[in-house]
């Protein structure tokens, strides 16, 4: 089972995961940009991030013969505080670089004015460079969320077909599936959607969108699994999806959606153990 887990937080993850995600299949990723869960002070704290995103984390997911790629934004929780929203002139710097996949995350959190700029600027964004965007739809009130998201898509110069809406679940699938975009799931533990609900959706929705869903893990600093996207995988075949099914949501169409931008590197094999900025992941170098 080769996997491309297209929505994954491993700035918050620990080697023994990459380690692990390997072992299970995953060959290829996306990392997000994301709320670190501590409120950032400043502009100058996302282009550090930013930098991570673009060179540590690369270096340490090739260690374990994992292809590392990204997406770039100003997320819709900050896009709340005024402290970070000059990021939104920095961004296009970031966007021209190798690796970037997309901009992301962008979307609502809780449905502020604020929000509605950061969205509609940053779709622009995307579409001035020629990137898909990766759209978080809100935890809360998910599909009110999601019909106010679609309304800004229509009204932005992004064809469907270059948007994911992440984050969907039974309540919001009907309304993404009639608009066009792409279908993000993300599978967790205890919250959003787990495997068997995804294997649920896929049996009522089937080939109507089988070509246009993706399913993630985003795991990050919170209780989540790194390998719920190989969950997925044998949930699917137990309830009867055939292995070019599995491989079409776990590799095909992430690498068809991402694909779009120009910029993925799939090649997965191990490099010699280097170090990077004179760091080694071996704690102690070779």
């Amino acid at each position: 089972m080769r996997i491309f887990d297209p929505h994954i937080h491993m700035t918050s993850r620990t080697t023994d995961d990459y380690v692990a995600m390997h072992e299970a299949g995953v060959r290829a990723l996306v990392e997000p940009s994301f709320w670190l869960g501590q409120p950032r002070t400043s502009p100058a704290t996302f282009f550090d991030y930013f930098d991570s995103l673009l060179g540590w984390e690369p270096f340490r997911a090739a260690q374990h013969g994992i292809a590392h790629h990204c997406t770039l934004a100003l997320n819709p929780k900050e896009a709340n505080d005024p402290r970070c929203t000059p990021v939104l002139a920095e961004l296009p710097r970031y966007l021209v670089k190798d690796r970037v996949v997309a901009v992301g995350e962008i979307g609502y959190d809780s449905m502020t004015p604020a929000e509605d700029h950061a969205l509609a600027a940053q779709l622009q964004l995307a579409a001035d460079h020629d990137l898909p965007a990766l759209v978080h739809t809100p935890h809360r009130d998910k599909a009110r969320g999601v019909a106010r998201t679609l309304d800004v898509l229509r009204e932005s110069a992004l064809a469907p077909e270059r948007v994911v809406l992440d984050h969907l679940n039974e309540t919001t699938v009907a309304a993404a599936t009639d608009n066009g975009v792409w279908l993000g799931f993300s599978i967790y533990p205890d919250t959003k959607m787990d495997e068997d609900r995804m294997v649920a959706i896929l049996r009522e929705y089937g080939r109507d969108i089988m070509d246009r869903v993706l399913v993630n893990s985003a795991a990050d600093w919170g209780k989540s699994d790194p390998l719920k996207t190989r969950r997925t995988g044998l949930a699917m075949l137990a309830a009867g999806f055939t292995e070019d099914d599995v491989d079409r949501i776990l590799w095909r169409n992430p690498v068809a959606f991402y694909g779009q931008s120009g910029r993925l590197e799939l090649d997965a094999e191990k490099p010699a153990e280097g170090t990077f900025e004179g760091n080694s992941i071996l704690r102690g170098g070779s």
